[in-house]
């Protein structure tokens, strides 16, 4: 599916991001050909909105030309431009596919306060004034956009939407607490929610450095004065990510590039769960939400998967009164509308899932909400089954018909739901921070979103890698719901990283007919998917966090010591042949800051001060390590 839209600013966060192009790249003839046909259908004006303190923010309002009916208002709220400027500059499609346009909607798109040309101070995930005693927020400027909106566009219907992606997606979870009457339904698609715990810039703490870096060096730069242009992204000076950051010697080295960009440094002085990153935690205001809420969240989103889950979650436990929906697809970050959806790498999904989800759910759901048609109301919870690629539409998310068990580890390499009884069992690697396991095969500067799904055999064949395995399976085995690993470690050092990957195994005979296998004349492989260690689900615990982020403790060398967390939900089949696997490791580097493996604030580490360490696993009768799973038995 085509957006263009937001194609200029769009391509410079991903060029921010390590990722390349955008992924709907467009011929020029092309878009100006579609821009042709929105400059045909609708009319645009650009205003200054006021808020109730008197900042004025930037908005283009597209109008439908047949004023023969009123029109429901959809509207975004956004940090990245709501390119083109000019009301004789037209993007080449409004709304959240063709549908959208075609249909007809009064679109509004805005950028935040603080940024591009709206007047005004930027705040990263600005807290609300519930937490920071603010007369003014997000939720405050949703509002009043909304009022001066009623009041000055004619043609609508009294009824708003809003989505977003990312962190217009949080913009639009904060919206949903504007409170306004007339927002109807709302969708934040890869919301944000909390930037130390699980989304973009933090896993449990540990920093999730190329991709936090390089976006907030540029987009982190101040503003002296509203603008339509965007900072340039840092030039690195070569494309290899691993090497330029394991040169810088630490990570509070990153501080020589971000002198003007306040927020970085403000992050490298919190490195706890403190007041600066809880009050960022939109979680505890998701509370007495009236619109009705559409979550949308990709299975490989690399940023928000953490931020859609919990939206979800939270609103179910503290608003159980909100029309509250999930939908989870097989897509990378915003890949349900900005690619087909039907592969990931050299991982196929069998169809265009996208234009399913968008026909079929997204468009459905505003036009219910928002024109008052018969529509079908979407199910509690629709969500795709990767590995066997079929959706299921599910009253509730993880499903009812799941079982919990544990893959338990064992001393040769396997992997069973059995637990050993003989009082023994462990194994130990060195944790060298100087070589430290790269995250991804490929050279990059940041982070591909391929990662999530890539091949990890070159990872399980260093030393530093332990790695367990099942039998091959001789039926389907599907999982659903969180993971849990459950280890009982100890270390040399007083503090180590704890990285678990939870791998599909392929046949070594395996060929996927929707891929083309072979690659160019001069590889030699026949068959590149055979034997392919296809990444699930991977996630960290920094072991100082193991027991609170606010109130990180050091490990006692040689102390066997329990560390137990819940990583990000799954729903994957591993297929009859198959083979379920998962390694363990302490570094994934650059994906990951490095851990001096030393108890004490990392951003402030020397390089003198990463040490090896000898790091043990163990998995007897008294400490089975393992990690719990939900077996889905349902259909």
């Amino acid at each position: 599916m085509i957006r263009l839209r937001l194609i200029c600013a769009s391509a410079l966060v991903l060029s921010l991001l390590g990722r390349g192009d955008p992924a709907w790249p467009v011929q020029p003839a092309a878009q100006e050909a579609t821009a042709e046909v929105v400059r045909n259908r609708y009319t645009k004006r650009e205003v200054l909105i006021p808020m109730r303190d008197g900042v004025q923010l930037f908005t283009a309002i597209y109008t439908p030309k047949d004023t023969s009916r009123p029109y429901p208002i959809l509207m975004q709220r956004t940090p990245y431009s709501v390119f083109p400027y000019g009301e004789k500059a037209f993007p080449a499609q409004l709304g959240l596919s063709a549908q959208f346009q075609e249909e007809g909607f009064i679109f509004v798109y805005q950028d935040v306060r603080g940024r591009m040309m709206s007047e005004g101070e930027f705040v990263n995930m600005r807290p609300q004034g519930a937490v920071s005693g603010a007369t003014v927020d997000e939720s405050t400027d949703t509002y009043d956009t909304l009022e001066w909106l009623l009041k000055h566009v004619k043609g609508h219907n009294g009824r708003v939407g809003q989505w977003g992606i990312s962190y217009p997606g949080f913009y639009t979870a904060v919206g949903m607490l504007s409170g306004h009457p007339a927002l109807k339904a709302v969708s934040p698609q890869g919301p944000i929610v909390d930037w130390f715990q699980g989304d973009d810039f933090h896993r449990n703490g540990a920093l999730w450095l190329p991709h936090a870096f390089n976006f907030m060096v540029s987009f982190g730069k101040p503003r002296p004065a509203p603008t339509s242009a965007w900072p340039s992204p840092l030039d690195h000076g070569t494309s290899d990510g691993y090497e330029w950051f394991l040169r810088l010697g630490s990570t509070g080295a990153t501080r020589q590039y971000t002198k003007d960009v306040a927020f970085w440094n403000e992050m490298l002085d919190h490195p706890t769960y403190d007041d600066f990153w809880q009050a960022r935690n939109l979680r505890p205001q998701l509370k007495e939400v009236r619109p009705a809420v559409l979550t949308v969240g990709g299975w490989f989103d690399a940023e928000n998967l953490y931020g859609a889950l919990q939206v979800f979650q939270t609103l179910d436990r503290q608003s159980p009164a909100t029309d509250n929906r999930l939908v989870m697809g097989p897509w990378s970050h915003g890949g349900w509308e900005r690619t087909r959806g039907d592969h990931l790498g050299p991982v196929q999904f069998g169809a265009d899932v996208s234009e399913w989800f968008q026909a079929e759910v997204l468009f459905p759901f505003f036009m219910r909400h928002l024109k008052d048609t018969k529509d079908p109301v979407p199910a509690k919870a629709t969500i795709f089954e990767t590995g066997a690629n079929r959706w299921h539409r599910f009253d509730t998310w993880p499903p009812k018909d799941t079982k919990a068990s544990t893959f338990y580890f064992h001393s040769d390499g396997r992997l069973s739901f059995t637990q050993l009884t003989p009082d023994y069992g462990a194994d130990s690697f060195i944790s060298d921070p100087a070589k430290p396991v790269p995250f991804v095969e490929q050279v990059a500067i940041g982070m591909p979103k391929e990662y999530m799904t890539a091949d990890q055999r070159f990872a399980g064949r260093r030393m530093d890698v332990l790695v367990f395995r099942t039998e091959v399976l001789a039926e389907d085995l599907t999982l659903a719901g969180p993971l849990l690993p459950d280890l009982f470690v100890a270390t040399t050092g007083t503090d180590a990283d704890w990285v678990v990957k939870l791998i599909d195994v392929y046949p070594d005979d395996f060929r996927n007919p929707d891929f083309e296998e072979g690659g160019p004349a001069w590889d030699p492989t026949p068959n590149p998917m055979g034997g392919y260690q296809q990444l699930v689900r991977g996630e960290v615990m920094r072991g100082k966090f193991r027991d609170s982020l606010e109130k990180p403790a050091p490990f006692t060398p040689g102390l066997p010591t329990r560390v137990a967390w819940t990583m990000n939900d799954i729903f994957h089949t591993f297929r009859k042949g198959h083979r379920v696997m998962v390694q363990l490791q302490s570094t994934w580097f650059p994906l990951m800051d490095r851990n001096p493996q030393v108890f004490m604030d990392i951003n402030q580490a020397q390089p003198g001060d990463y040490k090896k360490a000898t790091h043990t696993v163990f998995h007897d009768a008294a400490r089975p390590s393992g990690i719990g799973v939900g077996i889905f038995t349902g259909k």
